[in-house]
């Protein structure tokens, strides 16, 4: 989907028509214990209009723990409210093994709790015979785990090893002080030690997507996301429209970089831009004007031909003409200031 595939009302906005905002959390709504400015006002408006719910990739809580940090940030959210990589992960898991199995659980409180509540047996050691692995980020992870793993997994699963299912594949989670390593960075771990690649629950695999969609029976949902590879990635795939913003990890040089199937519907700057009229990208005279910004290709340079008006709107019209020159940016002569960057990350 690119934010300039759509003929799109005067006025409308990223809301419009939606009945569900499926929001997610790290990036979107708060960086480590503290909300980004303007998303729980934001949220807390939309909700007025639309069904809300929230995806997470990260394993390491109970949805239950998600929704109470997201009620003292200010926002209204029950347990159900919150849909987990680890639950997607039990919907993969029941079709593979029967509980009450016993499962190597490689993650945290989040991962144990929906473990045990689909009814299976947990287990953090491999000489315990288990039936499956699934594994999950948590920061108190060890190498210790990672290593009962690879023991668990050592044989194939086409030669009788056991499933093995990752609740996400994120090679980055944005805290406080920055960016760190994900469960992505672990699962790798795993797969150099074993040469097994996991079955993934979590996005950008459509799992968790389907869960939601289900859970809040929409008919027209929105994504929120902050990553290219994982929220809009799946989003594309399971046919909903999308809108990145630029609070958490992705940046405006990722955003031009896009290949298609990670390509968002909308850019926001911040999600007061969910509830503000978005501007069609108009191809005119070989460039797409967003406003008062304009941008072409021409041959192997990426040309401003005006910038008056927001740094986002150059940044979507960069985006437009980029995309719609089928040329891959890195063989593109791309202006620096198109990747100037006044959007707030954590």
């Amino acid at each position: 989907m690119a934010l300039f595939s759509r003929r799109r009302a005067a006025g409308a906005g990223p809301l419009d028509g939606v009945d569900t905002v499926l929001a997610d959390l790290d990036g979107v709504v708060y960086a480590g214990p503290h909300a980004l400015p303007h998303a729980v006002d934001s949220l807390t408006r939309a909700a007025e209009s639309v069904r809300l719910g929230y995806i997470t990739n990260n394993a390491a809580r109970t949805d239950a723990s998600v929704a109470a940090h997201l009620r003292g940030l200010g926002l209204e959210v029950a347990a159900s409210d919150v849909v987990t990589s680890p639950q997607a992960a039990m919907r993969l898991l029941a079709g593979l093994v029967p509980a009450p199995a016993t499962i190597l659980v490689v993650g945290g409180e989040g991962l144990v709790d929906e473990v045990q509540k689909a009814g299976y047996t947990v287990t953090r050691s491999a000489d315990e015979s288990p039936d499956a692995v699934v594994q999950g980020f948590a920061p108190e992870v060890a190498w210790t785990d990672l290593a009962e793993a690879a023991f668990a997994l050592k044989l194939p699963e086409n030669e009788g090893g056991i499933p093995w299912i990752a609740t996400n594949t994120d090679w980055t989670i944005p805290r406080e002080r920055g960016v760190a390593p994900g469960n992505g960075t672990l699962v790798s771990a795993v797969h150099t030690a074993v040469g097994r690649l996991a079955t993934v629950a979590g996005k950008p695999e459509t799992p968790i997507f389907e869960e939601a969609l289900a859970r809040f029976g929409a008919r027209k949902a929105l994504f929120i996301g902050d990553r290219l590879d994982t929220d809009i990635m799946g989003a594309n795939r399971v046919g909903i429209e999308s809108a990145l913003v630029l609070t958490g990890i992705d940046r405006p040089k990722h955003v031009l970089a896009a290949p298609e199937g990670s390509r968002p519907t909308y850019i926001l700057g911040d999600l007061r831009e969910l509830h503000q009229p978005y501007p069609a990208a108009v191809a005119k005279d070989g460039a797409f004007q967003v406003n008062g910004a304009a941008v072409r290709v021409s041959g192997a340079d990426v040309e401003i031909v005006s910038e008056t008006g927001s740094q986002i709107d150059l940044l979507r019209a960069g985006a437009a003409a980029i995309w719609a020159s089928g040329t891959p940016v890195f063989v593109l002569r791309v202006p620096e200031r198109l990747y100037d960057d006044p959007f707030h990350r954590p």
